[in-house]
């Protein structure tokens, strides 16, 4: 079966995320945050899949791995000589006549030197550690992770030529510094540029020859051992201390360095030829974003204020609210707010006994654990399953799970070789003489933050089934036992990874094949943000051949080819990059016009599958389930934001003929309505 490299196809989408900063009908700050997210973004690749795909090419020595990662680089070199051009050409003209100026590539004036004078003696001089590694005394100095520095060459009163070594320290200084206006403009200097002015002031007695900008990208993955049986939380807290030091993935300097000075830098640090890689003169770009532009409205999206939905006034209690019906908040066109309201009131309220939830990634300073603590404290027994391996935010957990066991949480730690990426919460209620159960499910995770700018599905029940199997999970998951160890579990209305998720996805699509062999209506609808799992696309394709339409949103990766005669000629694929980050998982299957309808947590990718906890979980309710499919129809008709991937892995537009649908836009208008 032919399908895309993941990593290629990765790519892409963050070419896809290059075109959203190209595109002039973006406001000029959204376009500069693209541009920090394409750098974000790379950066992240250079930390978690280059390493595997320089080894892959070095180990296996095939041809297949050398031409992956040769076209992974010239791939990447393309994009960024795109970068580049969309920056200094568009974007910087369009901001200066705007009345915005960033100093790019050019000597700071007379006045602005003066300007900037009392700034770095007063300011940035504090936190400079300039280090000349070749004088008597002088200390081998450690190359942060993406921290950035100056190669400066010096030559003293003698005519000897040395070199150094000047890191740049934004954080913790900003990397923009605002002067003065001038002829009716806003002018803005890189910090890089006052350092790179006041150099002598660092190094007196010597002349400065040559000065380069630096930085190293570092190898992000941690060394846990999955069989370790003490402290975990320990041995996380060690290596997220550590992992910032691993081998270095990418040395990216300033292109026009003098050679003999890359070449000594690369025997210093100890780098490989391979990891080399020539840049612009500024690098961390992601830095864009924090251009103090935010206040100027007419260089942002306009407002979409997010809408409380009706549905959760006029109620003094939010559980008499679900024994109701269930209900489905869509974010970020709805207001957070009634999910901390479940967890606010799940906290007070004398009925509830107990409260279960799982964490992936939470906001660092997050109402929702603070409500949990202060349910401990109230007495309630409060139970949350912390994930510690969610990549980059290790450290926040293991703040978050330090806080919440002081409170008297019940803390429980990740399943050995197992992540567990569920959006869960369970609440106990003592209703009369028994329990009742109150479950919260998500597409996205319990982040109040990220909730304002990623397009999530919750859902609220108090459906039997549901909440009986949500009991079920969360039971399993405080015993830290790989799956196998409970085979017997036997889930009625959930999907759960690892039990049978991949197995109850083959039997709908089954459905579906079997409905269009017998002459039925018959189709597939799913968004999700990955897609890679050989399995599950090549269970597509034979839906496709049976003649299923097999229509996707697929955001990032996406291994499956689509239109491939006799393979996946009936599959179609889009991707939506726009204002916010599409970040709901949903499944939508005809079903001869039952439809079936689920959401969750899990991509269609290999790790998602075989080496997670997820879960996903059905819409019963049918006013729910048309809000969803209402939305999903929005997307896969949008001609404003949406592309097709083809054959070739090109994002191309979508033909926007007819009505103009924007399909973020009609979303925020349509659950305004409801």
């Amino acid at each position: 079966m032919i399908c895309f490299d993941r990593d290629i196809s990765w790519l892409s989408f963050n070419g896809r995320v290059l075109q959203e900063a190209a595109d002039t009908n973006v406001p000029l700050m959204e376009r500069l945050r693209f541009l920090s997210i394409y750098s974000s973004n790379l950066d992240e690749f250079y930390r978690v899949r280059m390493p595997e795909i320089l080894t892959l090419r070095q180990v296996a020595a095939t041809p297949e791995a050398a031409a992956t990662a040769t076209t992974v680089l010239s791939t990447i070199a393309a994009q960024l000589n795109r970068f580049g051009q969309v920056f200094t050409q568009s974007l910087l003209p369009q901001l200066d006549a705007a009345g915005i100026h960033l100093c790019y590539k050019e000597p700071l004036t007379q006045s602005q030197q003066v300007y900037t004078q009392e700034y770095f003696f007063s300011r940035v001089l504090s936190y400079l550690q300039p280090v000349i590694p070749a004088a008597p005394g002088s200390r081998k100095l450690f190359i942060e992770n993406g921290a950035l520095y100056f190669a400066v060459l010096l030559r003293d009163q003698a005519g000897e030529e040395k070199w150094a070594i000047v890191n740049i320290p934004s954080p913790p200084l900003p990397r923009f510094h605002t002067l003065p206006e001038a002829n009716g403009k806003q002018y803005f200097v890189f910090l890089d540029d006052i350092i790179r002015t006041h150099l002598p002031a660092i190094f007196p007695g010597y002349s400065i020859t040559h000065c380069s900008s630096f930085k190293v990208n570092r190898d992000a993955e941690l060394n846990l051992h999955e069989e370790y049986t003490g402290d975990l939380l320990a041995q996380i807290e060690q290596q997220v201390t550590i992992r910032n030091l691993g081998p270095a993935t990418r040395f990216l300097y300033e292109d026009g360095m003098p050679p003999a000075l890359l070449q000594t830098l690369q025997e210093y640090l100890g780098l490989k030829r391979e990891e080399l890689a020539a840049g612009g003169r500024y690098h961390n770009l992601k830095d864009l974003s924090a251009l103090p532009l935010g206040h100027l409205s007419a260089l942002n999206y306009p407002p979409l204020p997010a809408i409380t939905p009706g549905i959760f006034t006029g109620y003094d209690n939010i559980f008499s609210l679900l024994q109701q019906s269930d209900r489905l908040i869509h974010l970020p066109y709805n207001s957070y707010n009634p999910v901390l309201r479940f967890f606010n009131e799940a906290a007070m309220d004398a009925q509830v006994e107990e409260i279960y939830l799982t964490i992936y990634r939470v906001a660092s300073t997050s109402h929702i654990i603070s409500a949990l603590m202060s349910a401990a404290r109230n007495g309630k027994k409060v139970t949350v399953f912390v994930e510690l391996k969610a990549r980059f935010d290790e450290e926040n957990n293991v703040n978050m799970a330090r806080l919440m066991k002081a409170a008297g949480v019940r803390i429980v730690n990740s399943i050995p070789g197992l992540k567990v990426h569920a959006k869960a919460a369970l609440v106990k209620r003592r209703e009369g003489i028994g329990w009742k159960y109150y479950g919260l499910l998500s597409t996205g995770n319990f982040n109040e933050g990220t909730a304002r700018f990623y397009t999530d599905e919750v859902l609220m029940t108090a459906h039997t089934g549901i909440t009986t199997d949500m009991s079920l999970l969360f039971a399993y998951l405080q015993n830290r036992q790989p799956a196998d160890a409970y085979r017997y579990l036997r889930f009625q209305h959930l999907l759960v990874a690892q039990f049978n998720l991949r197995q109850q996805f083959i039997q709908l699509i089954d459905r579906e094949i079997a409905h269009a062999q017998a002459g039925r209506p018959a189709s597939i609808i799913i968004k999700m943000n990955n897609l890679q799992e050989q399995v599950l696309i090549e269970q597509l394709c034979k839906a496709s051949e049976a003649g299923v339409k097999v229509q996707l949103i697929v955001r990032s990766i996406c291994c499956l080819v689509p239109g491939v005669p006799g393979q996946s000629e009936n599959i179609s694929i889009i991707r939506l990059v726009d204002r916010f980050l599409e970040h709901s998982r949903i499944f939508l299957f005809h079903n001869n016009g039952d439809e079936a309808l689920y959401m969750g947590s899990a991509d269609w990718m290999n790790r998602n599958i075989y080496r997670r906890i997820e879960v996903c979980f059905p819409v019963y309710d049918a006013v729910l389930a048309a809000q969803v499919k209402h939305l999903l129809h929005l997307q896969l008709a949008d001609n404003t934001k949406a592309v097709h991937i083809s054959q070739s892995l090109a994002n191309e537009p979508v033909a926007a003929t007819g009505e103009k649908v924007h399909a973020q836009l009609a979303a925020h208008a349509y659950v305004a309505t409801l």
